[in-house]
């Protein structure tokens, strides 16, 4: 992460970079961002805007990947199949997260247009039909994806382990979708507004519960029941829970940028349709990335329980480091919505870049770490030697790209973040659909080169995101959009 810049010293918005600050000014500005900052981020310095909203989004982030990689550490002690279980759950669960990104993505662009604006009624209007189409998308999810759980696991390639024993995790996490979807929009919100402090003590809410309450009741700890992998499920769903709650607390008490009172809830079908537009784009967008994850677990399911073990636990490792990515992209999206706002496309334009370069000096230097430590990383999530050595394969051979997804993640978060979600949904349909998939079965089956193939595509795939990500983003078509 940069430093904080000082105070009475504006950024150079054509160097892009910002001064050293003094120690005591860096400490007062990391205390305000996690205590959540009331700055106007349409004015003033870009570096201290983007260092006030990166620093809890990264840490939102983080704790969320913390968590990513404790829950599969401790559902790893039940064994290759037991992982597996989590693996391909997550899979079925790319809808309701395309869903749930979708819906983030037009709340986001729409609440941090409005508060660059100025119009701070609107944007709590804008936040409420946000929420009611959540519920209203999430609930019939919710029924179906429980109704047919087992059906599900089968289609996916699940083991007869899983179909058995794992059967129970899937239905509790898949009828407790609503509680994600809330989770994702209601903090997207929050961030949209520039209330990333909230955001970011939500998730520390609902995944530290999840920390704590996981171990016991997988393994029946103190006074909680045995419950194996369906205990990961529910320690998953009761703090997820809890943070929605949080949330709504948040945004009645309104101590940020936003507030909702009780004017504002009512259901306005106009915007809720103009947002479900917008939105509804980027659930398209999401799906195309998330079903890519799907699709790409059904082909090395077919190397058996303990390729998709492997697959599994490399790719939490991985979301270790670009979940915080993500917040900074993010950030990005945010300065870049609110400067549209407010009449500085320019403002917004500067602010990408100034956090793609940041991510680029992190994520090159997580990955070379990924690299060289492969090994004892993944020792640390399983005993099975053949699962292993997939999970060490995997975490390598993805870690290569990681200096082209620094520039490719913050660079589809700023479309977004424009309201151009068009362009980010055509590039993943490019980049996922007609390259990556047909790739990833070409290259694991007639080629030979069994779960690899499949790793290797996902190499190959974000790096061309990457490229086409930075040639469209010079363009600038997306300061013209309209939310």
């Amino acid at each position: 992460m940069t430093e904080a810049p000082h105070s009475e010293t504006e950024l150079s918005q054509d160097a892009g970079r910002p001064s050293t600050p003094a120690p005591q000014s860096f400490w007062a500005a990391l205390k305000e961002a996690v205590r959540g900052s009331h700055a106007d981020f349409t004015e003033g310095s870009l570096g201290r805007s983007i260092f006030l909203l990166s620093v809890p989004m990264v840490l939102e982030t983080v704790l969320e990947s913390i968590f990513a990689v404790v829950d599969v550490f401790f559902v790893g002690r039940l064994g290759p199949d037991a992982v597996a279980t989590v693996g391909l759950t997550e899979a079925v669960f790319t809808i309701i997260y395309a869903v749930a990104m979708g819906l983030s993505i037009g709340a986001s662009a729409t609440v941090s247009r409005r508060i660059g604006e100025k119009a701070h009624d609107q944007a709590a209007r804008s936040a409420v039909q946000a929420i009611g189409l959540g519920i209203l998308l999430s609930v019939p999810f919710c029924i179906i994806g429980a109704s047919f759980s087992r059906s599900l696991l089968a289609l996916m390639g699940g083991s007869p382990w899983v179909l058995e024993h794992g059967v129970r995790y899937t239905q509790i996490m898949l009828a407790s979708m609503s509680s994600v979807v809330l989770l994702f929009l209601i903090n997207a919100i929050f961030r949209g507004a520039g209330d990333a402090a909230v955001a970011m003590r939500t998730l520390w809410l609902a995944n530290g519960l999840n920390i704590v309450l996981a171990p016991c009741l997988i393994f029946g700890w103190g006074p909680f029941p045995a419950m194996g992998v369906a205990g990961a499920a529910v320690a998953t769903a009761f703090g997820r829970s809890m943070g929605v709650v949080y949330q709504l607390y948040c945004l009645a008490r309104g101590s940020g940028h936003l507030r909702v009172r009780l004017e504002h809830i009512r259901l306005e079908p106009r915007t809720m349709l103009s947002m479900l537009r917008l939105s509804g784009t980027g659930m398209f967008q999401a799906f195309v990335a998330t079903s890519s994850w799907m699709v790409l677990a059904r082909i090395v399911a077919v190397f058996g329980s303990t390729a998709t073990a492997g697959y599994t636990i490399a790719m939490r490792i991985i979301l270790f480091a670009l979940l915080p990515s993500w917040g900074l992209g993010n950030a990005a999206a945010t300065l870049v919505g609110q400067s549209l706002g407010a009449g500085k496309p320019e403002r917004g334009e500067q602010a990408v870049w100034t956090a793609a370069r940041y991510n680029m000096i992190f994520l090159g230097s997580v990955g070379l770490i990924f690299i060289l430590a492969a090994e004892p990383l993944i020792g640390l999530f399983t005993q099975d030697a053949e699962a292993a050595t997939y999970g060490v394969r995997c975490l390598r051979i993805v870690s290569c790209g990681f200096l082209f997804y620094a520039f490719a993640l913050v660079l589809e978060q700023a479309f977004n973040g424009a309201g151009d979600t068009v362009t980010p949904t055509l590039m993943n349909l490019g980049c996922f659909w007609v390259l990556e998939l047909p790739l990833a079965w070409v290259l694991a089956n007639p080629m030979g080169l069994g779960p690899s193939g499949a790793f290797l595509s996902i190499l190959i795939s974000y790096c061309m995101l990457a490229v086409v990500s930075v040639v469209l983003f010079r363009r600038g078509r997306w300061k013209l959009h309209q939310v």
